[in-house]
């Protein structure tokens, strides 16, 4: 039932109700799902199979899903995806060098010593 390239619909978590195909099975009762979803490990009482098998390897690519879906008229968010991720990386990168740059422009503190009076 549960085979690579397996359409299902996520029922649980963040993604439910999101279109995914499995693109991995794991040990136990967990596959690797990837589609409208994040790429992400599954317990498969999470998923509800559909009736249709899609062609695609064993560990394909999100490309390649998002190819495989879009045959089958539906959408996946692939541009916005590494958009995001893009600027995420930028912010971070950003703030890292005010930090930097914060750190090098603090005057050193002078600590004036008391006078021993003897």
């Amino acid at each position: 039932m549960y085979e690579i390239g397996r359409l299902c619909v996520k029922l649980a978590g963040r993604d439910s109700r999101l279109k995914c195909i499995i693109v991995e099975i794991l040990e136990g009762n967990y596959v690797l799902v990837d589609g409208q979803t994040r790429r992400k490990k599954c317990n498969i009482k999470h998923l509800e199979p559909l009736d249709k098998v899609l062609k695609i390897k064993k560990n394909a690519s999100h490309e390649d899903v998002a190819e495989a879906l879009k045959k089958e008229g539906i959408e996946v968010a692939l541009k916005e995806v590494k958009e995001k991720k893009a600027k995420t990386e930028k912010a971070v990168k950003s703030k890292a060098k005010k930090t930097a740059e914060k750190v090098e422009e603090k005057p050193k503190k002078t600590v004036k010593k008391a006078a021993k009076k003897e």
